[in-house]
């Protein structure tokens, strides 16, 4: 039986591998729960149903709230990043999926390589921020990181078997989120709920505003870099909006491989979680026939500049892309509290890519700094330029 490390199990990646975790009940069990600590309720639910040893709440004041709600004898309750930090290194599991949403993931799952866990990674900002520190890391300690993303998930599986000297280029596929039709004249005005509407996939408020920017395949872009080894112009994006071919991967004698299937995203966590092995999933089947036609088509990079802007934090110094993605979390904050509109969350990164005067990262430490200089950057200009919370 394997044990399960979860770091971030109130999102929807977390709830879905806990799914995964009831179905499969001969095959894991959960050591650690980790999460932000907003919904404490669903947290103590989470600890009745899979008793976990230890719990960890981003936090403080949620671990009190939730030891008044959980009967003795209670899981180990930590608080805070250093209690995140201490879940993925000390608590004991074979494997420690990372799925926490955005730059709180990086620390604690830095902390589970090195502890020499095997990593399932869901968090893409942690490559994003510290590709290079993550992955020499990895490769240090003869940990796994093994992906979560369905796109990414998808070119693992196409470059199984293959070396990876014959791998011409990778090709990411993206829905084209809500706004693929949308002309670009009218993404000024489109609201909180016309952004969070996405026409494939159901997951969380941040995740979803980013794959109406396009900045999630931006941050894909960066992440398959790093995950895969290869260079920056092998790692390409392709607009399908039936998301039925996850990702594809095409080799020096123009072989191209595709990872088909419906859109489920417990089909690449299970995976991940019994990586070498495959187990029947109870889900949907893909049925070509009804599926009809596939279409393929080019992003459209001047209507969407996120995708612009992660591309060319990729291609500069090494703290560019934590400057990329510190500024995309406050921006996309900002929108969904309704501070500023849509198009402002691509200017307020430019301008903090622009500005930045940090330079090449040596150590996480580094990575955090810049990261923090960034927000409190940020947060300053949305200030500034759109002043106090509207009514």
């Amino acid at each position: 039986m394997k044990s399960i490390t979860l770091l971030g199990a109130t999102g929807s990646i977390g709830l879905r591998t806990l799914d995964l975790v009831s179905s499969f009940p001969e095959e894991f069990s959960v050591a650690g729960l980790a999460a932000r600590g907003s919904n404490v309720e669903r947290v103590a639910d989470l600890c009745k149903k899979y008793s976990p040893r230890a719990v960890a709440l981003l936090e403080a004041d949620a671990r009190d709230q939730l030891a008044r709600l959980l009967p003795a004898p209670r899981p180990e309750l930590l608080a805070g990043p250093d209690g995140l930090v201490a879940l993925a290194r000390d608590v004991k599991a074979d494997i420690v999926v990372s799925a926490l949403v955005g730059g709180a993931g990086l620390l604690p799952t830095m902390a589970a390589i090195q502890a020499g866990r095997t990593v399932a990674l869901a968090n893409k900002e942690t490559l994003v921020m510290a590709g290079r520190l993550m992955t020499a890391a990895a490769r240090a300690r003869g940990v796994k990181l093994l992906p979560v993303d369905s796109e990414h998930s998808a070119v693992f599986q196409c470059l199984a078997g293959h070396s990876r000297a014959d791998v011409h280029r990778i090709l990411l596929t993206a829905s084209g989120g809500p706004f693929r039709e949308t002309p670009k004249a009218r993404l000024a005005t489109v609201t909180v709920e016309d952004a969070l509407q996405h026409p494939t996939w159901k997951m969380g408020a941040k995740i979803t505003i980013d794959s109406a920017t396009l900045m999630n395949k931006g941050l894909e872009v960066i992440e398959a870099r790093w995950l895969f080894d290869v260079a920056s112009d092998q790692v390409q994006i392709v607009v399908h909006p039936q998301s039925i071919v996850h990702s594809m991967v095409e080799y020096i004698d123009g072989c191209v491989i595709a990872q088909l299937g419906v859109a489920d995203m417990g089909v690449p966590i299970l995976y991940a979680l019994t990586y070498p092995e495959r187990r029947p999933m109870p889900t949907a089947r893909l049925d070509l026939v009804r599926a009809g036609q596939l279409t393929f088509y080019e992003p459209d990079l001047d209507k969407f500049p996120c995708l612009r802007l992660a591309r060319t934090a990729l291609d500069s110094v090494s703290s560019a892309p934590v400057v990329l993605n510190a500024a995309n979390e406050v921006a996309v904050a900002a929108f969904l509290d309704r501070r500023i509109g849509f198009n402002a969350i691509a200017e307020l990164i430019e301008e903090a890519l622009n500005t930045s005067r940090a330079g090449e990262l040596d150590s996480i430490e580094a990575c955090t700094a810049v990261d923090a200089d960034t927000r409190r950057s940020v947060q300053r200009a949305i200030d500034t330029r759109h002043g106090a919370r509207p009514s």
